[in-house]
C-alpha cells in the first residue's frame, strides 16, 4: 500500500516527536525559546503542529535535547516534508485546510452527519446548492472553489489505496431537498451507488430511533495507518470546526459512534431506505399535506 503523505499530518507528528524529546531531556519551553531566540509561543505551536518548523529550527532544537545522528536526520527530513504544500493549498482561503490535510492521509473516516450529505459523498449540484445555502456571505467564485475542492477530495474513495469510509446519516439528511427535487433525487441515487463500493458503508439513523448518543452534533473520527499518528476527531461548526486529540476525547467519540451505528439501520436496510426516498421523497408528501 502506498503511503499518502500529508504535510498536515507530518507537521503534527513532528511536533509530537519534538515535544517527547524535550520532555525526556528535561528542558522547558522557555529554555528552548531563549536558545533559539524566539518566543515560547512559537515553540509551543511547533509542538502542537500549528506552526511549521524549518529544518534548521528542528536541528537546533534536537541539539539542545542531545539528539544527533540518524535520529536527528530522520526528524529533519520530516520537517522538510511538513513544509511541502498539499494540493489543496491554493484553496486554503476558502476551506478548512487542516481537515483536508488530515483526511488526505487517513486510513479510515467514521462520521455522523445530522444535516447534510458528507462532502466525500456529495454530487456537484448538491455541493453547490448546499454551500450557497450555508454560506450566503461568500462570492460565486468562492463557492466554485469550494465545490472544486470537495469533488477532488472524493478521489480518496476510488484511488489505488482508498480510505475506508463509514457514515451514519440522520434520516433528516435524506428528507431535506437541498437544491430542490431534481438535485436531491440525483444525490440520493448517488448515495446508493457510493454505498456499493467495498470501502464505503452507509447507515441511516431513522426518526423512529428517537433520542440517541449523537444528538450533541456532527463529527468525524479519522484514523491513520502509522501508529505514530494518533486518531483525531473533527467536530464541525459554523466557524470551521474543532480538532480533538486527547485520549479521553477520542474514547468518548468512538463510544458515541459505536452507539449511533448500533441504533441505525443495517447497511442493506439503509440502502433500501435511500432508494425508497429517491422514488418517494418525504418532501413531496409533506408539500401535498400542506396543500
Amino acid at each position: 500500500m502506498t503511503e499518502r503523505r500529508s504535510p498536515t499530518v507530518r507537521r503534527r507528528r513532528l511536533g509530537a516527536e519534538l515535544r517527547r524529546r524535550r520532555e525526556t531531556a528535561g528542558v522547558t519551553i522557555d529554555t528552548v525559546a531563549a536558545r533559539l531566540e524566539c518566543s515560547a509561543s512559537k515553540v509551543s505551536r511547533i509542538e502542537t503542529g500549528h506552526t511549521t518548523a524549518t529544518p534548521r529550527d528542528v536541528r537546533d532544537m534536537l541539539e539542545i535535547y542531545g539528539v544527533t545522528g540518524p535520529e536527528s536526520e530522520e526528524l529533519v527530513q520530516i520537517a522538510r516534508e511538513a513544509r511541502q504544500k498539499g494540493w489543496w493549498h491554493p484553496y486554503s482561503t476558502v476551506l478548512t485546510g487542516a481537515y483536508v490535510g488530515f483526511e488526505a492521509a487517513a486510513r479510515s473516516v467514521r462520521a455522523y452527519e445530522q444535516q447534510v450529505v458528507p462532502g466525500l459523498l456529495q454530487t456537484k449540484d448538491y455541493a453547490n446548492a448546499m454551500i450557497r445555502a450555508a454560506r450566503p456571505d461568500i462570492t460565486a467564485e468562492e463557492v466554485d472553489h469550494r465545490v472544486h475542492v470537495r469533488l477532488k477530495r472524493q478521489s480518496l474513495l476510488t484511488q489505488d489505496d482508498p480510505i475506508d469510509l463509514w457514515v451514519v446519516l440522520d434520516e433528516a439528511v435524506l428528507s431535506r431537498p437541498v437544491g430542490g427535487d431534481v438535485v436531491m433525487r440525483a444525490q440520493l441515487d448517488y448515495l446508493v451507488e457510493a454505498a456499493d463500493l467495498p470501502n464505503v458503508t452507509v447507515q441511516v439513523l431513522p426518526f423512529e430511533a428517537g433520542g440517541h448518543a449523537g444528538m450533541d452534533g456532527t463529527f468525524a473520527i479519522l484514523d491513520f495507518p502509522d501508529e505514530s499518528d494518533p486518531d483525531v476527531v473533527y467536530a464541525e461548526n459554523a466557524t470551521g470546526g474543532l480538532f480533538l486529540e486527547k485520549a479521553e476525547e477520542l474514547r468518548k467519540y468512538i463510544f458515541i459512534f459505536d452507539h449511533i451505528r448500533a441504533a441505525a439501520l443495517r447497511p442493506e436496510e439503509s440502502v433500501a431506505v435511500i432508494e425508497k426516498r429517491a422514488k418517494e421523497p418525504l418532501w413531496t408528501s409533506r408539500l401535498k399535506g400542506f396543500g
